[in-house]
């Protein structure tokens, strides 16, 4: 399989906080759910892809370049887009799109045009009156006019409403069916990676706990609602962690068909992307 991100050993150090030898793999034409709490690191790791930051990294190669030596023509098949717009706000999507035809060799106006017409965006208006629903369908807009094989997001969906979010969601979707384009979405909103994901990558405190198919994690993991007592007959390795409520206890576990399989009545339920990051974090046992 090729993978469009290489990433071996990558670390960065501050005064409180470090991440660590980060091991990720990330497979061509697909799109990779990048999931922890805040502080966790994935905005460092994120930064540390786009050499904002300096970081420490055996190797980091992107579409099979060496980052180190080939950054400049990695980066012109990179877009990124985070929770807000860094264009000027006296621009308007007109002059936008005649500047960046300039700066992009591979820049479409076709495509420009047709996703300013799809998102209903005035080609002429300033992108102050803009509302941020109206900002992050220009980024999109963008994104997709220039032909980047590899797209970061970085909260992007942030503060859309579901509608605006589920048009995004989909034009993504579309962007890999190709198999030539890539995606990684970083996203506190974690039904948008149940959503899309083909991969979920999970940093918890400056670790990379795993990084693995969606449908696996479906299929590995389990949640069910159990007393004491059947908490206690669980094998504690299968345990990722637990809340008490008032009557019962909620459980994510690992290992869902074996625990299946010897609790034969017992519903045991798929989670969701949200609750594997939850109990990860919160433990309990």
């Amino acid at each position: 399989m090729e993978n469009a991100i290489e990433i071996k050993n990558l670390s960065k150090s501050y005064e409180d906080f470090c991440l660590n030898n980060i091991i990720l793999n990330i497979p061509k034409g697909s799109i990779v759910g990048l999931i922890g709490e805040n502080g966790a690191g994935k905005s460092t790791l994120i930064s540390s892809l786009l050499g904002i930051i300096k970081s420490s990294y055996e190797e980091l190669k992107i579409f099979g370049m060496d980052f180190k030596t080939d950054e400049i023509q990695i980066k012109k098949d990179i877009a990124v887009i985070f929770d807000t717009t860094h264009y000027d706000d006296e621009f308007t999507p007109k002059f936008i799109g005649q500047i960046l035809s300039k700066v992009y060799s591979n820049w479409d106006q076709a495509t420009y045009l047709k996703y300013i017409h799809q998102f209903n965006l005035p080609m002429k208006k300033k992108i102050k009156k803009f509302s941020r629903g109206m900002k992050m369908k220009l980024e999109f807009a963008i994104a997709f006019s220039h032909d980047a094989k590899l797209l970061i997001l970085d909260e992007a969906t942030s503060g859309l409403d579901p509608i605006i979010r589920d048009e995004i969601l989909s034009i993504i979707r579309e962007y890999t069916e190709d198999e030539n384009h890539t995606v990684l979405m970083s996203s506190h909103i974690t039904s948008d990676l149940d959503k899309i994901s083909d991969y979920i990558a999970y940093i918890h405190e400056g670790k990379l706990l795993f990084m693995k198919p969606y449908d696996e994690l479906r299929e590995e993991y389990g949640v069910l609602h159990v007393g004491k007592e059947l908490l206690d007959s669980l094998n504690r390795e299968d345990i990722i962690g637990y809340t008490k409520g008032a009557y019962s206890y909620t459980i994510l576990v690992k290992n869902r068909l074996a625990i299946q399989s010897v609790f034969k009545d017992l519903e045991i339920m798929r989670p969701t992307v949200e609750e594997i990051m939850l109990f990860y974090a919160k433990g309990g046992c």
